[in-house]
């Protein structure tokens, strides 16, 4: 049986609080790459959730800034929060493979300063999805 298209936005949204879980306790454990790279996930799982509690039935695509651009359809808000969270996509390659730097591995490579940043981004993308799917 198909779900509503509420309970597919549930769905998205519920596995990005426990990503956000997660990343809160990887940043205490200074696991930064892998804070940068669920940030990125917060935030596109935030959004796909959105776009489903609009009604939409296949959301596909990884990167925020599209996935915000999508948004902006329904809500000009988006369009802020574009600017704001498009430095995620960055790390959604970079974050998992050391193929995709040059000399170094990703565990080696980010840092707190950035991970503090790209949580922050996620918690206010999710608080924004959050309010808009009530």
């Amino acid at each position: 049986m198909r779900k509503s298209h509420e309970e597919e936005g549930l769905r998205w949204l519920e596995q990005a609080e426990e990503d956000l879980i997660t990343a809160n306790y990887l940043m205490e454990k200074e696991r930064y790459y892998m804070v940068c790279f669920l940030s990125q996930q917060i935030v596109e799982k935030s959004l796909k959730a959105y776009l489903y509690f609009k009604g939409e039935e296949l959301v596909i695509g990884h990167s925020v800034q599209e996935l915000c651009e999508w948004a902006e359809r329904f809500d000009r808000e988006f369009a802020e929060t574009k600017e704001k969270v498009a430095i995620l996509d960055s790390y959604y390659m970079p974050t998992r493979y050391p193929n995709s730097l040059p000399s170094s591995i990703p565990a080696k490579v980010f840092r707190k300063v950035p991970a503090e940043e790209a949580l922050k981004l996620a918690k206010e993308a999710f608080e924004l999805v959050k309010t808009k799917t009530k």
